[in-house]
């Protein structure tokens, strides 16, 4: 298949430049476009045909729903059973914008969007290109991160060509996407809302609207199962094995291990906050990109930075964490997953193994528990 590139004019009205991607989309097909969270891979969510073609050009499990995005806000209606006032003050909060609700399925919807659930994730995004497009498809879009799963999700069109040239219709590149990591997924089925995935919409802010905000047990303990089937999954892991130090000193660990691994002839990607970089040497066998000055760059920055780690062939990659706070929980979230739970705990001059595995040529200076 040809896959087609639509290269967005900022000097040109947003409509017509669609057109094209919206007719496919309503014929069945599946196109890539720009939200503010990441690239999605969009197809008609009322055709189970089409959406099966999501599921087999992101090699994704049968068992992990999609989302469906809407260009409107009154869109859900005919989506869901029913509204909750916990989902309707949410949608007056944080809508247009990265938040996904899960909400009762109408009859509407097919099994194949939402894994034979009895509920739909419904998104209402705030990008101007991803709502024209699905005006003019005249039908919401189900739309997950348009990578190979396991991958780190896109935030570009290059990205997603990297993934999808000749396995999909087309791809609109509308720039790069602002907040860079998924939407907040909310559960607003029950007495509370409950974050089943930790995205822009922090738990912070969530709590200041509705005076509470509980997170899946699953997201904080590795013996729970999260309730999100695609939380369950391995995610955004870059091709090299990564390990992500976190702690008061992970700054400081973060320059020690990839000092050791460099000096075993090891080919070391390190991504770090600005501050930390200031302190890192300089020369030797290090590829250094810069995570950003703060959370919101570090957000933004995080899954291109690891996908070229990719195109630069390191041979491990050393990951500063952040605290789990505000948007810290979202990228520390994405992080962990990246880095299949290798973790180093750096605190008081020690780096000990928080859990999984430490690299070979890092044992000796890296504790156990």
């Amino acid at each position: 298949m040809e896959t087609k590139l639509w290269n967005l004019r900022n000097d040109e009205p947003l409509g017509p430049q669609v057109k094209e991607a919206a007719a496919l989309i309503a014929a069945g097909e599946v196109v890539s476009f720009p939200t503010e969270t990441v690239y999605g891979l969009g197809a008609n969510g009322l055709d189970g045909k089409a959406c099966q073609k999501i599921f087999a050009a992101k090699g994704r499990p049968a068992d992990n729903p999609l989302i469906l995005h809407i260009a409107e806000m009154g869109e859900i209606e005919r989506l869901t059973r029913g509204l909750s006032p916990m989902a309707r003050k949410l949608m007056e909060a944080f809508w247009p914008g990265p938040m996904t609700l899960i909400v009762p399925k109408s009859d509407l919807i097919p099994d194949v969007v939402t894994a034979g659930l009895d509920t739909v994730a419904v998104r209402f995004p705030s990008h101007p290109v991803a709502r024209e497009l699905i005006r003019q498809a005249g039908c919401p879009i189900a739309a997950p991160s348009a990578n190979k799963s396991g991958k780190p999700s896109p935030t570009n069109a290059q990205d997603v060509l990297q993934d999808m040239d000749g396995i999909i219709a087309g791809v609109i590149d509308g720039g790069s996407c602002d907040i860079g990591v998924e939407s907040t997924i909310i559960d607003t089925t029950g007495k509370e809302p409950v974050i089943l995935r930790p995205g822009g919409i922090t738990r912070e802010m969530i709590t200041e609207v509705m005076g509470t905000a509980r997170l899946d047990p699953g997201l904080v303990r590795a013996d729970q199962t999260p309730k999100a089937p695609g939380m369950k999954y391995r995610h955004y892991a870059p091709q090299a094995p990564m390990l992500l130090v976190e702690g008061p000193e992970a700054s400081l660990g973060v320059i020690r291990l990839a000092i050791m691994a460099e000096a075993s002839e090891q080919r070391v990607g390190v991504i770090a906050l600005e501050e930390t970089l200031h302190h890192f040497p300089k020369g030797g066998n290090f590829v250094v990109h810069d995570g950003g000055k703060n959370l919101e760059e570090l957000a933004e920055n995080l899954f291109r930075e690891l996908r070229l780690f990719d195109r630069e062939k390191v041979d491990l990659i050393i990951g500063e964490g952040v605290r789990d706070q505000d948007l810290g929980l979202a990228i520390m979230n994405r992080m962990r997953k990246s880095a299949g739970h290798n973790i180093v705990w750096a605190e008081n001059g020690l780096l000990v193994r928080k859990s999984g595995h430490v690299p070979e040529c890092l044992q000796t200076i890296v504790m156990e528990p």
